[in-house]
């Protein structure tokens, strides 16, 4: 793709179903130009799944019931099957005859290429009575367009530009086959069910208001989650000898210019007065942690030295890039600043490896993708000092013997980085680790440790994260598993239900069954299991359904015959079937699955 038309998303096209992929959205133009006569178009690319064109339709506004509409106009199209034509132009013939068709976004992009590369010439493809700017390629002809659905409606400004006009958005879904499509739109369907901000209303875990906006406000289980989180990688940093620190949320704005922040990353900073002096939230930790470094003299006898840090990040996102928990203006990262010795640098991104994907497995993200994503066009740091990262990066994988693709222009602007995607339940892939190489802030922060000569030597800096942001991997938990977490994670693991007793007592005061489960729930919490008690006069199959509807892992009823023989039904959730247990077996059962995430601690070697 060349640079000018980066900046109109369009994806280049490798493959036949990318290539069915894009004649479908020609083809939806062109059905929207007969519906509506008048229609503007911005660009159509292929995306994952699909393609999507942005229109301008004047005063109409789009409606679901209008995709319909669309669908049989395009159904016609394709049976008749016209070829796609391709055709060379001059750049100002082309100008000219968009102009004349009124088509003033398809101009813009012709001017852009020819102001940005010089070009002399555009192409167009025309199919019927339809022309279309556009590269290619297409099918041969329409008739070729296999299964597709128009999925959703949404808005976006022109080039992404919120000063731009507003443009509504078409998607669809394109398959070569019909199956394949209905097994997609039934996991579109499963998606929307598990979307963790439905869920997460649904399961009383975070809420938002609109006085902060993008900003989480986590509910009691919602917290018992991200807590959990933390714990998790608190058991995992004693093995691999990690030290947690605190830093300041505000600095003086000099560390910010002193660390490459300012002239990189302002725009997503927030700044403040104080004292007359300008102040920033930080962004990240790691400007902090070279203090940390830095606050006494350093020998190499200590390196690594390997900082964690909670701390909790502010960075500004528009409105319209945000959503739910996993694009928020305030979180929390796993983050990590490993500082050591040249040499050390390989054990070091080995070990953290480790560590990403024994987390990964404890979570059931066993199908993943690793990107070493190299320099951006915008960063710190020389040529030499990026060579020397990239390379290190690459020897590191290589040794490892994990595949990786390369992700060109996508490092951080101190260091280049290997990233983690992941896949979840529903196969879609998510961002999530990371490892990032930096040579530049040690030299932008003079840091240094005595060698075994004696002489002064400059460190390394290894920046990382296993969860990456608590918030963003919540929301993808909560969607991976449907919002029925695992036991050892989930915000209630077991509830306990007495069936009221049919037969009572002469002169009791309350119901044995009752009893047993209060004194069974004070035992399991004092294990420190999250328990309660539902003794609601309500039918078993209400309860049932309740504690089903609110995902608890494991439900533990008690009726007469289980009291009087010290037993439960213990049932889990999502099975139809319980089993009879002992107190003593619901114990070992219960710290059974309670242990779980302990079993990523065996055979660490840092």
């Amino acid at each position: 793709m060349s640079d000018a038309l980066k900046d109109f998303e369009e994806p280049e096209i490798h493959s036949e179903l990318e290539t069915m992929r894009h004649s479908a959205a020609h083809v939806m133009a062109h059905a929207i130009s007969r519906l509506w006569p008048t229609a503007k178009f911005g660009i159509g690319p292929t995306v994952e799944n699909g393609f999507y064109y942005d229109v301008d339709l004047g005063e109409v506004k789009l409606v679901p019931e209008d995709l319909k509409k669309i669908e049989k106009e395009m159904i016609e199209v394709i049976k008749k099957a016209a070829p796609f034509v391709r055709q060379e132009h001059p750049v100002d013939e082309a100008i000219a005859m968009f102009k004349k068709m009124n088509q003033p976004f398809k101009v813009e992009i012709i001017e852009t290429l020819r102001d940005k590369t010089g070009a002399k010439t555009v192409s167009t493809y025309t199919e019927g009575d339809f022309i279309d700017l556009c590269r290619g390629p297409h099918v041969k002809t329409a008739g070729q367009i296999k299964a597709f659905k128009l999925t959703s409606i949404a808005g976006a400004y022109w080039r992404g530009n919120e000063k731009n006009p507003q443009l509504q958005r078409i998607y669809g879904a394109a398959f070569m086959t019909k199956e394949e499509l209905h097994e997609h739109l039934q996991m579109v369907e499963e998606a929307k069910k598990r979307d963790h901000r439905k869920l997460g209303k649904e399961l009383d875990l975070f809420t938002f208001i609109q006085e902060s906006p993008a900003a989480p406000f986590f509910l009691p289980k919602g917290t018992i989650i991200y807590n959990r989180l933390v714990q998790l990688m608190r058991d995992l940093y004693k093995p691999y000898k990690y030290d947690e620190v605190i830093t300041p949320q505000i600095m003086d704005v000099a560390l910010w210019h002193k660390s490459g922040h300012y002239a990189n990353y302002k725009e997503s900073m927030y700044f403040t007065d104080v004292d007359e002096r300008q102040f920033a939230v930080k962004p990240m930790n790691c400007p902090g942690h070279t203090y940390i470094f830095a606050n006494s003299r350093r020998s190499y006898r200590e390196l690594p030295l390997r900082l964690a840090d909670f701390g909790r990040l502010h960075r500004y996102e528009k409105s319209g890039a945000t959503a739910g928990l996993t694009r928020v203006r305030t979180f929390c990262q796993d983050d990590a600043h490993i500082f050591c010795t040249a040499d050390q640098i390989e054990p070091e991104i080995k070990n953290v490896v480790d560590m990403i994907m024994r987390t990964y497995k404890l979570f059931g993200f066993t199908d993943y993708k690793i990107a070493l994503s190299t320099r951006p066009e915008k960063r710190v740091g020389s040529d030499e000092l990026w060579d020397k990262a990239e390379a290190a990066l690459k020897r590191v994988l290589d040794s490892l013997g994990m595949p990786y693709f390369i992700n060109a222009g996508d490092g951080a602007f101190y260091g280049p980085k290997i990233d983690f995607q992941v896949k979840d339940a529903l196969k879609r892939p998510h961002q999530l680790g990371t490892i990032q190489l930096d040579f530049s802030m040690p030299e932008r922060f003079d840091l240094n440790y005595i060698d075994a000569d004696n002489s002064q030597k400059r460190p390394v800096m290894v920046h990382r994260a296993v969860l990456g942001s608590l918030e963003r991997f919540i929301g993808v938990a909560i969607e991976h598993f449907g919002g029925a977490f695992p036991f050892w994670l989930a915000p209630l693991q077991a509830r306990l239900v007495p069936i009221p007793t049919k037969t009572p007592k002469e002169g009791a005061t309350s119901d044995p069954n009752i009893d047993f489960c209060v004194e069974i729930q004070k035992k399991l919490e004092r294990m420190g299991y999250r328990v309660d008690i539902d003794d609601r006069n309500e039918s078993m199959g209400f309860k049932t359904r309740e504690a089903q509807t609110a995902k608890i892992p494991v439900m533990l009823v008690a009726g007469d015959r289980e009291t009087e023989a010290g037993q439960f039904a213990l049932r889990k959730y999502g099975e139809r079937d319980s089993k009879t247990m002992s107190v003593d077996e619901v114990f070992a059962f219960l710290k059974e699955l309670q242990d779980v995430p302990y079993q990523i601690l065996d055979g660490i070697k840092a």
